[in-house]
């Protein structure tokens, strides 16, 4: 069943390439490397995948990893290939990293501790004490000007 279900996806992988020309001779390359186009993000419409893509630089980054598939290497060398080129901005789904773990939650960071200091320095506030006898006679002496 899986491999009928790998023949039609090739096949159905072969009728979606725009160009003829473009697609790999082996229809099991080409269904890997369709599989890679919706991982890749087109630099220029930036929230596409090169699959949807009609980007000129789409079209060049859909023959890198035709090329790099058609060389023998496998899908993370082709990812790892990409991303040294252009950044990890080109995956559409970033690797996990620290880097990007930090980037993340960050935020969420900041809001914490701005709730935390502000709950902190309500519970903080001195009480409300009463006025000297000094204070209030001054206080009314101002009052009445």
């Amino acid at each position: 069943m899986k491999r009928i279900l790998a023949i039609l996806g090739a096949v159905l992988c072969l009728a979606a390439a725009s160009d003829p020309a473009d697609r790999l001779p082996d229809p099991a390359q080409e269904a890997r490397a369709r599989e890679l186009f919706r991982e890749v993000r087109c630099m220029v419409c930036q929230n596409e995948s090169i699959d949807d893509s009609n980007a000129e630089l789409a079209g060049d980054l859909r023959r890198l990893v035709r090329d790099e598939i058609k060389a023998g290497k496998t899908d993370d060398q082709v990812r790892a290939h990409l991303t040294d080129r252009y950044g990890e901005f080109v995956l559409l789904k970033p690797a996990f990293s620290w880097g990007n773990a930090v980037l993340w939650g960050a935020p969420f960071v900041v809001v914490v501790l701005g709730l935390w200091l502000l709950f902190r320095s309500f519970r903080n506030r001195p009480a409300d004490e009463e006025l000297t006898a000094d204070e209030a006679k001054r206080l009314d002496g101002l009052s009445d000007d």
